[in-house]
């Protein structure tokens, strides 16, 4: 996530990276949900209050849990001043648990969504996400990561190829963020 940020920042954006709670004390186990938003909300209050670009458009999101985490927030609190989501390997099911959805509260949003999705992304591929998408609005955007999996990762090896994907998905989010209204 941090050389993520420090590419979308070469890009012209305003990127803020934060770990939650229970990485900064060291625990590997992820707090409650209730913990993990009450923590995102903060960052959202302090980057409001420190960061100009952010009250004319601030843009939420995160990897895995940090962006369900991030839809959660959004879908709790329609007043809440977001632009839009950026979803970087969208957690919609545990991993050989298709059927233990994540998607419930999407709808709810109401908000411009980027999801980036690997092809063999094991808590959820683009297949398994394209019959929800419908059902968003405003409509959301898909970038498919062909071979990626949750991490984006190739499944050969072969660096240039995989800078090759990464510097795609950091130009779809910045072309994602620059065309919202």
């Amino acid at each position: 996530m941090v050389d993520f940020a420090h590419a979308l920042s070469a890009l012209g954006l305003d990127v803020v990276t934060f770990n939650f709670l229970y990485t900064e004390q060291g625990r590997k186990i992820p707090d409650r949900a209730p913990a993990l938003e009450a923590c995102y909300r903060a960052v959202i209050d302090a980057v409001y209050a420190n960061v100009e670009t952010a009250r004319r458009a601030l843009f939420i999101g995160g990897k895995s849990m940090g962006g369900r985490i991030a839809t959660q927030v959004a879908a709790a609190d329609p007043q809440l001043r977001l632009t839009g989501l950026v979803l970087l390997g969208y957690p919609l099911h545990p991993p050989g648990k298709p059927t233990e959805r994540r998607d419930k509260h999407l709808p709810s949003i109401g908000r411009p969504m980027l999801f980036v999705q690997g092809t063999r992304d094991a808590f959820g591929t683009p297949a398994e996400l394209a019959p929800i998408l419908p059902t968003l609005q405003p409509p959301p955007i898909l970038h498919a990561v062909a071979h990626g999996d949750h991490s984006f990762k190739l499944s050969r090896k072969d660096p240039a190829a995989q800078a090759q994907v990464y510097a795609d998905i950091q130009r779809a989010i910045v072309s994602f963020v620059s065309s919202a209204p």
